[in-house]
C-alpha cells in the first residue's frame, strides 16, 4: 500500500528527534496535521514532554533517514504505548534500499543500497582498512 492513498486520513506526524524533527515538521505543515516528537530520556524513547495522543489517533512517523528502522520502530512504540494507531511511515533517505521493516507501509524520496555491519562482522576491518569518519575534525 502506498502512503499517498493513506495520507488522507492522517490526523497527526510524529518524528523521533532530533534528525526528524525539521522534515516531520515540514511535512506536517505542508498536509495540514499537527506535529509531534518523541526524545530519549534515559535511554528510552518517549513521547515528548507536554504531549499527548488521543486513542487511535491516526500518525504517520517522518524520519530524515532510515538505516535499519529501529529508531522509527521506538518512536511508534512510544506512541502506541499512549495509545496511537500508526498509519504509515516515511523518510528522505532509505539506506536499506527497502529492506528495513517497520511494520507500516512505508516510503522515501531516495533508496540506496549502504551496506552496514556489526563491529564484530565488518569486512573493511578484517581487511585492516582504517575507519573514517568524514567530516570529524582531528583531535
Amino acid at each position: 500500500m502506498a502512503i499517498d492513498r493513506t495520507i488522507a486520513g492522517v490526523e497527526t506526524v510524529a518524528s523521533p528527534a532530533i534528525g526528524g524533527l525539521v522534515i516531520g515538521f515540514a511535512v506536517a505543515q505542508a498536509i495540514g496535521v499537527r506535529f509531534i516528537w518523541t526524545e530519549r530520556q534515559s535511554g528510552e524513547m518517549t513521547l515528548r514532554r507536554g504531549f499527548s495522543v488521543r486513542k487511535g489517533e491516526k500518525v504517520l512517523v517522518v524520519e530524515d533517514v532510515i538505516t535499519t528502522g529501529g529508531s522509527t520502530r521506538e518512536c511508534m512504540a512510544a506512541l502506541e504505548q499512549h495509545g496511537a494507531d500508526i498509519i504509515a511511515a516515511a523518510s528522505i533517505v532509505d539506506r536499506s534500499a527497502g529492506r528495513a521493516d517497520v511494520g507500516v507501509p512505508r516510503t522515501s524520496l531516495v533508496s540506496l543500497d549502504v551496506p552496514s555491519f556489526e563491529p564484530t562482522a565488518c569486512p573493511l576491518c578484517e581487511s585492516g582498512q582504517p575507519v573514517v569518519k568524514p567530516g570529524s575534525r582531528a583531535t
